[in-house]
């Protein structure tokens, strides 16, 4: 006598499928989150004479090319990528990356406004891999 067909067989089970995808969701961002992280990285030239507008800003001390880090958000199941600010409420790089106007203080204690061209790093350095991204996720969810 034929053993009956279990119809179970057929079917996913969701909870180790959408196990499975998670797992590469975080694996495949936080890999294009370290790419993304190196080449704006490798952008950014460490010299004392500033860059022209409309290319990565030069780093002076080192200090920038230091502070951008990725990070996985699994609420939102993205990547952050870019670089901390300096004070908690700094927003130099965001200044240096889209150009605008901040405050500085003069050698003097004096405060004024300066303007900033943009010489922007984060956005050409996504752009530089965002064309690799779907090959990361070919094959990258495994049960």
């Amino acid at each position: 006598m034929k053993k009956p067909v279990s119809y179970k067989q057929f079917f996913f089970d969701s909870k180790a499928v959408l196990s499975a995808v998670d797992r590469a969701t975080r694996q495949v961002l936080s890999k294009f989150g370290a790419f993304v992280r190196r080449t704006a990285k490798s952008s950014i030239r460490k010299r004392k004479a500033a860059s022209r507008p409309g290319h990565p800003p030069s780093s002076h001390t080192g200090l920038l090319r230091r502070l951008i880090y990725f990070g996985y958000d699994p609420g939102q199941r993205s990547v952050v990528i870019g670089p901390e600010p300096l004070n908690g409420r700094s927003q130099g790089a965001q200044v240096l990356e889209y150009g605008g106007r901040q405050r500085i203080r003069t050698p003097e204690g004096k405060r004024v406004s300066a303007n900033y061209r943009a010489r922007p790093f984060m956005g050409p350095a996504f752009e530089k891999e965002k064309p690799g991204l779907p090959a990361m996720w070919a094959n990258s969810i495994k049960a």
